[in-house]
């Protein structure tokens, strides 16, 4: 029976939605990945981009609220930011709750090619701990 996941930020914008996806992705037969936000926006069009990059379509994904997933357990809840991990410490249904955190790739300036490339730092660092972490469960 494959654990299920939820990642929350806090705008379900970039950070959770490339590590529901990344799970998804590497592990489809064990996981199944979900993500929400405590004050869910607008999906990261750069996330989008740069995850296009590694094969993988966000096109799809939109942001979700923490309440659509109320009443639903889950192995494993992944706090991606501080503030998620701030107004959202208990998440009730939660066997296993990790936290790490990740820069909000929303808070990049300059130009595209500077906010990409800030956006694909943080996408490899989301992958790695993907890997890392779950890769071994």
């Amino acid at each position: 029976m494959k654990k299920k996941v939820l990642f929350i930020c806090t705008h379900n914008a970039a950070r959770s939605q490339m590590a529901e996806a990344f799970l998804n992705y590497l592990y489809p037969d064990r996981f199944e990945a979900y993500s929400a936000g405590t004050k869910p926006g607008a999906l990261n069009q750069y996330a989008v981009k740069v995850m296009q990059e590694m094969g993988i379509d966000l096109g799809k994904h939109y942001s979700k609220h923490l309440s659509e997933f109320a009443g639903m357990e889950f192995d494993y809840v992944v706090t991606v930011c501080d503030k998620a991990r701030e107004s959202c410490p208990f998440f009730p249904g939660a066997k296993t709750y990790i936290h790490k955190s990740f820069d909000d790739p929303s808070q990049a300036s300059g130009t595209d090619d500077e906010i990409l490339e800030f956006t694909r730092k943080v996408r490899d660092e989301i992958r790695k701990f993907i890997v890392d972490y779950f890769g071994s469960i």
